[in-house]
């Protein structure tokens, strides 16, 4: 009852928890929230880790609990054969006793039998003895006679002795018997006793399972809210990202025209005055104009050869597992082979290259970053774009960099 308590209050203190944290977007400049998302990254990063130790945590008592069932199963073994043996020891016993009392009896009867035969010669006293010895037909017949009343006591006292020996092995067997009955039981005892003992230890692993279970329940509804607040407020970042392209191309298109309108006035004027001098600077603006360079993408530097190594791979399969930047690569294999390829070495999954290199904002990206999605990764190759391996049907591919909520940016080099 007190677990189940317990896990109802740590429930109850995991939904207020996780309405605490997610609330409604308060900050409105890009500049807040990029710092909030900043924060919301780091604390979500500390769940992460508060998660991955729970996993470990859990795991190893799970091994502990599958230890103790098996050490459960070969002493309930152990305990079953011993009853076995107790119970076979049990029969030998019953047997002995009867052996023993038919071994009793026979020597009774033949006690009892050597009783009668001395009382009898005793009791025709010694006249009898002397009309044996007396009424011999010579010396020999009478040494005869005495060699028979002896060698009948030899043989009565020599059965009576091979009885008493008999029914001393016999009460020696059971004895013999008994104390190895007493042993088996005292080993059964001992074995029930570790039995509760382990039962014990099992109970509490179990109850210690479950509670990382709750642990593991809370910190994940933790990491939802976080990973629900950054993906808020990633959106209303691109919502005003979008509203300042919009602004900043509404004013370019007046700009555009204000040049166009006086550049008309202009014209008008020359072409009042009889001469085309304002005209020719017109053409000379519209030809400066076109020559203006447009903003390129792409950087220098080994971040932009790492972008560009990657595009190399566009198209290539996508394979679950996989490694290889030809026969099939995942997410987090791709880009642990791309970088690779440069003399790098990053960890293996997505989570653990999320906590690769240094953080840096999104509004700092440079080709070669890796982006972090929660549980997808991709390598930044500017203008907004990643090359990751998406799926097994697209393969490797470009994709916008704010198709899903970002978790992290990454720098390696």
């Amino acid at each position: 009852m007190k677990g189940k308590y317990a896990r109802a209050i740590c429930t109850a203190l995991s939904l207020i928890c996780f309405l605490s944290v997610v609330d409604p977007v308060s900050a409105t400049t890009i500049s807040d929230l990029q710092k909030d998302v900043k924060q919301n990254q780091s604390q979500l990063n500390s769940v992460n880790k508060k998660i991955s130790g729970y996993e470990d945590e859990q795991e190893a008592v799970e091994e502990e609990i599958s230890d103790l069932d098996a050490e459960m199963v070969a002493l309930l073994t152990d305990i079953n054969l011993i009853k076995d043996a107790i119970s076979d020891k049990e029969a030998d016993i019953a047997q002995t006793q009867q052996d023993y009392d038919a071994a009793v009896a026979v020597q009774e009867e033949q006690y009892e039998s050597m009783k009668i035969r001395i009382r009898f010669m005793y009791e025709r006293g010694d006249a009898s003895y002397l009309e044996m010895f007396f009424g011999s037909s010579g010396m020999g017949d009478m040494m005869n006679k005495a060699n028979y009343v002896e060698e009948l006591y030899e043989y009565d006292r020599g059965l009576l002795e091979e009885y008493k020996a008999t029914v001393q092995q016999v009460a020696d067997l059971q004895d013999t018997l008994e104390e190895e009955k007493s042993e088996l039981e005292t080993s059964k005892t001992e074995l029930e006793e570790e039995q509760t003992y382990v039962e014990e230890v099992l109970a509490q692993k179990k109850e210690e399972y479950e509670n990382y279970g709750v642990m593991l329940s809370k910190a994940k509804q933790e990491a939802a809210a976080y990973t629900a607040k950054i993906k808020q407020e990633t959106a209303q970042i691109k919502k005003l990202e979008e509203e300042e392209r919009k602004r900043k191309e509404e004013e370019e298109r007046k700009r555009k025209e204000e040049e166009e309108r006086k550049r008309q006035e202009a014209l008008l004027a020359a072409q009042t005055s009889g001469t085309d001098a304002e005209s020719e600077d017109g053409g000379s603006d519209e030809e400066e104009r076109e020559e203006t360079p447009r903003p390129s993408s792409s950087g220098g530097g080994k971040g932009q050869q790492i972008a560009d190594f990657a595009c190399k791979y566009i198209g290539y399969p996508y394979r679950a597992g996989g490694t290889s930047l030809t026969d099939g690569a995942d997410c987090s294999g791709f880009v642990m082979a791309v970088y690779q390829a440069f003399g790098y070495s990053l960890p293996r999954s997505s989570y653990a290259q999320a906590s690769a290199g240094r953080e840096v904002s999104y509004s700092d990206a440079q080709p070669g970053d890796i982006i972090y999605y929660g549980g997808h990764v991709g390598i930044y190759i500017g203008g907004g774009q990643i090359v990751h391996a998406s799926t097994e049907r697209t393969g490797i591919k470009i994709t916008s960099a704010t198709y899903r909520s970002i978790i992290t940016v990454r720098r390696i080099v």
